[in-house]
């Protein structure tokens, strides 16, 4: 039996379609901003989305008769293929509208817009029409919370299960739920992701920033994505203090694991306050903001590596803010810059570069390893030392009290290895077309840990257009394999994947 025969080919299809549904409908969403601004990208935006909603129609209706399973094998390839046919379908608009002519540049863009990754090509981003500035932002509010659990959110309308593709979607090593069914947790995660993003929104609008402007970065903060409608990113509001630290408050938030979030709705602080995973969340962020402010304070150059430079509040609140901000903004893999970080002292680049390897928490919006990952692997550390001096005692691995399984401390050693690995790949072949070797370890582990900003000629003040296109397209494939944490589009390239069983 061939692996065609074996898989449930319809349903994959039936799946695609449905996403390029979902897109066209934004991409509709996104013409209304161009009519209501005139900014005369209007014609190129609602034939995108007529194309692309017509595509999803056509092969939405034609596979309608599909058996109604959905297997963990069909889970991966709906995963991955899915994120692709939203990066090429997301592409239209920028290339419609001539805002981004190039394919290899729009692919790019969007690919960086819904991984949340946030690197970006473009030189000019003011002079760009604000229906494209909100359809970049768009791309990672859709990316952030993922468009397949927005998708399994209404499969009970189709008739199917969606757990095999919420597992594929956020195969991290969280299995906490909201509520038993995958479907009602889908729901109450978008509720809350869209909570605080219109909440954010209105604190920024209060705080100074316009209304759209408020609504673009609300989008890409929750998403932690990082893109802005400025060229200087968040140091365009050097002079507002209030501004980054409302967007420091929340870079936080969507770091943390969304089921927190929940349970803070519900009043059930306690276990917020029991999680092993929070509590060294915000140690890291608490411990390496003070280190990265008392160097800053004493020892970096503020004239060169401060954006948009303002002195007005003093050196210590200087200090403090944009240490804060970029610690956050890097550990929660934001990306947003208020400061040239690379400049500050030769020891901080190199700590800058080892929290691109850090990550958010599991079931948040941020991408990177993830801190439970590190706990863990940090916990088995240290029982292995235990281990050999007590060779036939039973020590399992806890986490917030409970034994972790074993399969899943294996499973999480094999992720390091095999991150560790993809990221030595990605830096042996930027460095193969050309690029010097700090740009390309800041490019591997930005793109590989979906961060943005990185090293070298790709540092917080430059950005990913320099790149060849081959750079740029492998630098793509690191986001997709970061975001969906490797085993999702790795597993597709095995050949045990497709072999006949």
């Amino acid at each position: 039996m061939s692996f065609l025969n074996r898989i449930n080919l319809k349903i994959i299809l039936h799946f695609m379609g449905l996403l390029l549904l979902f897109n066209g409908l934004f991409m509709m969403v996104t013409s209304g901003v161009s009519l209501y601004y005139d900014d005369g990208a209007f014609n190129g935006i609602i034939q995108a989305g007529i194309i692309t909603i017509v595509l999803g129609i056509l092969i939405f209706v034609l596979t309608k008769n599909h058996r109604k399973e959905i297997k963990k094998r069909e889970g991966y390839i709906v995963v991955t293929f899915g994120w692709l046919i939203m990066a090429f379908s997301g592409t239209l608009p920028y290339v419609f509208t001539e805002s981004i002519p190039s394919f290899t540049n729009a692919f790019f863009e969007t690919m960086s817009g819904y991984t949340t990754t946030g690197a970006t090509i473009l030189n000019q981003i003011e002079i760009l029409p604000e229906s494209i500035l909100f359809w970049r932002s768009l791309t990672h509010w859709i990316g952030g919370m993922g468009i397949i659990v927005l998708a399994i959110a209404i499969l009970p309308l189709l008739g199917i299960g969606g757990m095999q593709l919420f597992a594929a979607e956020a195969p991290g090593p969280s299995n906490d739920k909201l509520h038993p069914r995958i479907t009602d947790t889908a729901k109450r995660l978008w509720l809350i992701y869209f909570g605080f993003t219109l909440v954010e929104t209105v604190l920024l609008n209060l705080a100074g920033m316009s209304l759209f402007d408020a609504v673009n970065h609300s989008m890409s903060t929750m998403a932690t994505g990082g893109f802005s409608t400025k060229d200087a990113s968040l140091a365009h509001w050097n002079d507002n203090p209030m501004i980054q630290y409302i967007v420091i408050a929340f870079m936080f938030i969507a770091g943390t694991n969304f089921v927190l979030s929940y349970f803070a709705f519900k009043g059930k602080f306690s276990k917020i306050l029991r999680d092993e995973e929070f509590r060294l969340y915000g140690t890291f962020i608490l411990v390496f903001s003070t280190l990265v402010m008392l160097i800053t304070y004493f020892q970096a150059d503020w004239s060169l590596s401060t954006l948009n430079h303002n002195m007005a509040y003093g050196e210590l609140e200087n200090s403090i803010r944009h240490s804060l901000f970029q610690v956050i903004a890097i550990v929660t893999t934001t990306g947003f810059v208020t400061a040239d970080y690379t400049l500050w002292t030769p020891f901080l680049t190199m700590f800058f570069f080892g929290l691109m390897f850090l990550g958010g928490s599991a079931g948040s919006t941020a991408g990177g390893m993830k801190i439970v990952r590190h706990l863990i692997t940090i916990k088995n550390g240290i029982l292995e030392f235990k281990r050999s001096f007590h060779t036939h005692a039973i020590l399992p691995v806890r986490y917030n009290q409970r034994a972790i399984p074993q399969n899943i401390v294996f499973n999480i050693l094999a992720f390091f290895i095999l991150y560790i690995l993809m990221f030595i790949i990605g830096v042996a072949v930027f460095s193969f077309i050309g690029l010097d070797f700090i740009t390309a370890l800041g490019g591997a582990a930005s793109s590989l840990g979906n961060v943005g900003p990185a090293l070298g000629d790709l540092g917080p003040v430059n950005n990913y257009n320099s790149l060849p296109a081959f750079g740029k397209w492998w630098s793509a494939f690191l986001m997709l394999v970061g975001r969906l944490e490797l085993f999702t589009v790795l597993i597709l390239l095995t050949p045990f994947f497709w072999r006949n069983r």
